[in-house]
């Protein structure tokens, strides 16, 4: 198929825009809405900041469910195949030979695969382009459009319950 041709189809795709948590389902959400009251004290990047470490803590319903709610990869099923619209910011995993980026980690918010915890994968979705993307600033936030798929893809920075088949990638305005 041409580049044309592509580009004549995308134009012709209704893109739903939709926020990040409705690829959570409500259960996993409400854990997540809900944390254990210790975290609180826990100081972000330090020893105790992972799920390691939350999982050697002596758990209660609550703490199991939300470590549960951390490492899920449910998903909500009516978004297989649909052509969303969604921002977030991009987690680089394979370059081309000229360093674009051809694989990544499409996240919610900048640092996410960096710091501990990282996002549930319902919260992460992994993205391939044939084409390279040129990523200048890993904090620059971006619409990325396609069509999304129930596909887990483990990888040593994180797992993604969720693929997308991308049309386009835009700067976020």
């Amino acid at each position: 198929m041409s580049a044309s041709i592509q580009a004549e189809i995308a134009e012709t795709i209704t893109y739903k825009q939709i926020e990040w948590v409705e690829l959570i389902p409500q259960g996993d959400l409400d854990a997540l809405l809900n944390p254990p009251d210790f975290l609180s004290n826990i100081a972000d990047g330090s020893e105790q900041d992972s799920i390691a470490a939350l999982s050697a803590k002596s758990a209660n319903k609550e703490t199991s469910r939300f470590q549960q709610a951390l490492t899920s990869v449910k998903v909500i099923k009516s978004f297989d195949k649909k052509a969303i619209r969604i921002p977030g910011y991009m987690v680089p995993l394979a370059n081309d030979e000229n360093q674009n980026v051809t694989e990544f980690f499409i996240v919610p918010y900048f640092g996410a695969c960096l710091h501990m915890p990282p996002p549930p994968p319902n919260q992460i979705i992994y993205g391939k382009v044939t084409k390279g993307f040129k990523l200048t600033d890993l904090t620059e936030a971006f619409w990325f459009e396609g069509t999304i798929h129930i596909e887990t893809t483990n990888t040593e920075n994180g797992t993604s319950a969720y693929g997308m088949t991308i049309d386009n990638i835009q700067i976020f305005e």
